[in-house]
Protein backbone atom coordinates (compact mmCIF):
# COMPACT_ATOMS: atom_id res chain seq x y z
CA UNK A 1 0.00 0.00 0.00
CA UNK A 2 1.58 3.28 -1.21
CA UNK A 3 2.37 5.85 1.90
CA UNK A 4 -0.23 8.32 0.88
CA UNK A 5 -3.12 5.53 1.59
CA UNK A 6 -1.74 4.97 4.56
CA UNK A 7 -1.64 8.25 5.85
CA UNK A 8 -5.88 8.70 3.95
CA UNK A 9 -7.04 5.40 5.60
CA UNK A 10 -5.66 6.31 9.46
CA UNK A 11 -7.23 9.93 9.03
CA UNK A 12 -10.42 8.40 7.74
CA UNK A 13 -10.11 6.42 10.45
CA UNK A 14 -9.60 9.33 12.58
CA UNK A 15 -12.45 11.14 11.46
CA UNK A 16 -15.40 12.67 13.95
CA UNK A 17 -16.62 15.84 11.69
CA UNK A 18 -20.06 14.16 12.02
CA UNK A 19 -21.78 12.55 14.32
CA UNK A 20 -21.77 9.72 11.95
CA UNK A 21 -17.86 8.70 13.54
CA UNK A 22 -19.05 7.33 16.75
CA UNK A 23 -21.65 5.80 16.13
CA UNK A 24 -20.31 3.53 13.26
CA UNK A 25 -18.47 0.15 13.94
CA UNK A 26 -15.45 0.75 11.35
CA UNK A 27 -14.40 3.43 8.55
CA UNK A 28 -15.75 1.73 4.89
CA UNK A 29 -13.36 3.98 2.54
CA UNK A 30 -12.77 1.84 -0.19
CA UNK A 31 -12.02 -1.81 -2.00
CA UNK A 32 -10.69 -2.68 -5.57
CA UNK A 33 -7.65 -1.24 -7.23
CA UNK A 34 -5.56 2.11 -4.86
CA UNK A 35 -5.19 4.13 -8.64
CA UNK A 36 -7.75 3.25 -11.57
CA UNK A 37 -9.21 4.56 -14.32
CA UNK A 38 -12.51 3.47 -13.16
CA UNK A 39 -14.20 4.76 -10.22
CA UNK A 40 -17.88 4.08 -8.70
CA UNK A 41 -19.04 6.21 -5.99
CA UNK A 42 -22.09 5.34 -4.29
CA UNK A 43 -24.39 6.40 -0.82
CA UNK A 44 -22.67 4.88 2.07
CA UNK A 45 -22.19 1.31 3.87
CA UNK A 46 -25.14 -0.46 4.84
CA UNK A 47 -25.03 -2.97 8.27
CA UNK A 48 -22.55 -5.66 6.22
CA UNK A 49 -19.79 -2.78 5.12
CA UNK A 50 -19.97 -1.48 8.89
CA UNK A 51 -19.32 -4.27 9.97
CA UNK A 52 -16.63 -5.25 7.87
CA UNK A 53 -15.13 -2.23 6.74
CA UNK A 54 -15.57 -2.64 3.24
CA UNK A 55 -18.21 -0.78 0.40
CA UNK A 56 -20.78 -2.88 -1.53
CA UNK A 57 -19.75 -6.68 0.26
CA UNK A 58 -23.69 -7.40 0.79
CA UNK A 59 -26.22 -8.11 -1.61
CA UNK A 60 -26.27 -5.00 -4.04
CA UNK A 61 -22.05 -5.16 -3.85
CA UNK A 62 -22.30 -8.97 -5.11
CA UNK A 63 -24.82 -7.63 -8.05
CA UNK A 64 -22.25 -5.28 -8.93
CA UNK A 65 -19.57 -7.70 -8.65
CA UNK A 66 -21.62 -10.36 -11.01
CA UNK A 67 -22.33 -7.43 -14.00
CA UNK A 68 -18.38 -6.02 -14.06
CA UNK A 69 -16.82 -9.42 -14.49
CA UNK A 70 -19.62 -10.18 -16.92
CA UNK A 71 -17.97 -6.65 -18.78
CA UNK A 72 -14.18 -8.27 -18.22
CA UNK A 73 -13.59 -5.79 -15.89
CA UNK A 74 -11.03 -7.00 -13.10
CA UNK A 75 -10.81 -5.76 -9.74
CA UNK A 76 -7.45 -4.11 -10.30
CA UNK A 77 -9.17 -1.82 -13.09
CA UNK A 78 -11.65 -0.29 -10.66
CA UNK A 79 -11.73 1.61 -7.43
CA UNK A 80 -15.32 1.74 -5.20
CA UNK A 81 -16.06 4.30 -2.83
CA UNK A 82 -19.06 6.46 -1.21
CA UNK A 83 -19.85 9.59 -0.65
CA UNK A 84 -20.19 8.86 3.01
CA UNK A 85 -17.86 6.75 5.18
CA UNK A 86 -19.67 6.21 8.15
CA UNK A 87 -22.81 4.24 8.11
CA UNK A 88 -25.61 5.70 8.96
CA UNK A 89 -28.03 4.73 11.62
CA UNK A 90 -30.97 2.43 9.89
CA UNK A 91 -29.22 2.61 6.49
CA UNK A 92 -30.86 6.40 6.24
CA UNK A 93 -29.60 8.51 3.37
CA UNK A 94 -27.03 10.90 4.51
CA UNK A 95 -28.13 14.35 5.27
CA UNK A 96 -26.52 17.00 3.36
CA UNK A 97 -24.37 17.86 6.79
CA UNK A 98 -22.95 14.38 6.76
CA UNK A 99 -22.08 14.57 2.91
CA UNK A 100 -20.15 17.74 3.29
CA UNK A 101 -18.29 16.93 6.73
CA UNK A 102 -17.12 13.56 4.46
CA UNK A 103 -16.56 15.98 0.76
CA UNK A 104 -12.94 16.88 1.84
CA UNK A 105 -11.81 12.96 2.71
CA UNK A 106 -13.78 12.17 -1.00
CA UNK A 107 -11.86 14.72 -2.81
CA UNK A 108 -8.88 13.33 -1.55
CA UNK A 109 -9.46 9.57 -2.31
CA UNK A 110 -10.80 10.57 -5.99
CA UNK A 111 -7.08 12.41 -6.16
CA UNK A 112 -5.26 9.87 -5.14
CA UNK A 113 -7.21 7.07 -7.61
CA UNK A 114 -7.14 9.64 -10.15
CA UNK A 115 -10.05 7.83 -12.35
CA UNK A 116 -10.58 8.62 -16.18
CA UNK A 117 -14.50 8.02 -15.40
CA UNK A 118 -16.32 8.10 -12.60
CA UNK A 119 -19.39 6.13 -12.39
CA UNK A 120 -22.01 7.44 -9.57
CA UNK A 121 -24.60 4.93 -8.28
CA UNK A 122 -27.91 6.46 -7.19
CA UNK A 123 -29.69 9.39 -6.57
CA UNK A 124 -27.79 10.26 -3.51
CA UNK A 125 -24.37 9.68 -5.28
CA UNK A 126 -25.51 12.37 -8.21
CA UNK A 127 -27.02 14.82 -6.07
CA UNK A 128 -24.23 15.27 -3.77
CA UNK A 129 -21.41 14.96 -6.12
CA UNK A 130 -22.98 16.83 -9.04
CA UNK A 131 -25.41 19.34 -7.05
CA UNK A 132 -28.51 18.35 -9.11
CA UNK A 133 -31.67 17.78 -7.79
CA UNK A 134 -32.78 16.53 -11.35
CA UNK A 135 -34.17 12.67 -10.36
CA UNK A 136 -31.84 9.96 -11.54
CA UNK A 137 -34.25 8.19 -13.96
CA UNK A 138 -34.37 11.37 -15.82
CA UNK A 139 -30.25 11.78 -15.94
CA UNK A 140 -28.90 8.30 -15.62
CA UNK A 141 -27.28 7.37 -18.95
CA UNK A 142 -26.10 10.58 -19.48
CA UNK A 143 -22.73 11.87 -19.74
CA UNK A 144 -21.33 14.79 -18.59
CA UNK A 145 -17.48 16.02 -18.42
CA UNK A 146 -16.18 18.14 -14.97
CA UNK A 147 -12.57 19.09 -14.04
CA UNK A 148 -11.10 16.43 -16.02
CA UNK A 149 -13.47 13.30 -14.93
CA UNK A 150 -16.17 11.61 -17.48
CA UNK A 151 -19.23 11.13 -14.97
CA UNK A 152 -22.29 8.92 -15.74
CA UNK A 153 -25.22 8.85 -13.00
CA UNK A 154 -27.04 5.43 -12.99
CA UNK A 155 -29.35 3.68 -10.80
CA UNK A 156 -27.89 2.06 -7.52
CA UNK A 157 -27.25 -1.50 -7.73
CA UNK A 158 -29.89 -1.54 -4.54
CA UNK A 159 -32.44 -0.11 -6.43
CA UNK A 160 -32.25 -2.95 -9.31
CA UNK A 161 -32.62 -5.49 -6.62
CA UNK A 162 -36.17 -4.12 -5.71
CA UNK A 163 -36.65 -3.59 -10.01
CA UNK A 164 -35.52 -6.36 -11.41
CA UNK A 165 -37.01 -4.82 -15.07
CA UNK A 166 -34.39 -2.05 -15.20
CA UNK A 167 -31.44 -4.61 -14.90
CA UNK A 168 -31.19 -4.08 -18.53
CA UNK A 169 -30.37 -0.76 -17.74
CA UNK A 170 -28.06 -0.60 -15.60
CA UNK A 171 -26.19 -2.91 -17.80
CA UNK A 172 -26.48 -0.86 -20.89
CA UNK A 173 -25.03 1.96 -18.80
CA UNK A 174 -22.06 -0.10 -17.83
CA UNK A 175 -21.85 -0.96 -21.40
CA UNK A 176 -21.46 2.45 -22.05
CA UNK A 177 -19.24 2.93 -19.10
CA UNK A 178 -16.83 0.53 -21.15
CA UNK A 179 -17.27 2.12 -24.70
CA UNK A 180 -16.02 5.04 -22.60
CA UNK A 181 -13.07 3.27 -20.94
CA UNK A 182 -12.16 1.76 -24.36
CA UNK A 183 -12.41 5.28 -26.20
CA UNK A 184 -10.14 6.53 -24.03
CA UNK A 185 -7.52 3.46 -24.37
CA UNK A 186 -7.96 2.35 -20.83
CA UNK A 187 -10.04 -0.88 -21.67
CA UNK A 188 -9.66 -3.52 -24.78
CA UNK A 189 -13.02 -4.17 -26.67
CA UNK A 190 -14.86 -7.96 -25.62
CA UNK A 191 -15.28 -9.92 -28.19
CA UNK A 192 -19.42 -9.88 -27.35
CA UNK A 193 -20.01 -7.24 -24.25
CA UNK A 194 -23.89 -7.33 -25.19
CA UNK A 195 -24.26 -10.53 -23.98
CA UNK A 196 -26.08 -9.49 -20.11
CA UNK A 197 -25.64 -12.07 -17.12
CA UNK A 198 -28.67 -14.37 -16.11
CA UNK A 199 -27.71 -14.54 -12.67
CA UNK A 200 -29.19 -13.03 -10.09
CA UNK A 201 -27.83 -10.61 -7.17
Amino acid sequence: MPDSWESFLADCDACRRCPLGSTRRNAVVCRGAWKAPLMFIGEGPGAEEDARGKPFVGQAGRLLDLLLEAQGFPESAYHIGNVVKCRPPENRVPTEEEAAACRPLLARQILLVRPKVVVLLGATAHRYITGSKEPISKVRGQWTEKNGYHMLPTFHPAYILRNDRDRIVLWKDLLSVRAKLEELGFAAPLPDPAAMPSGRG
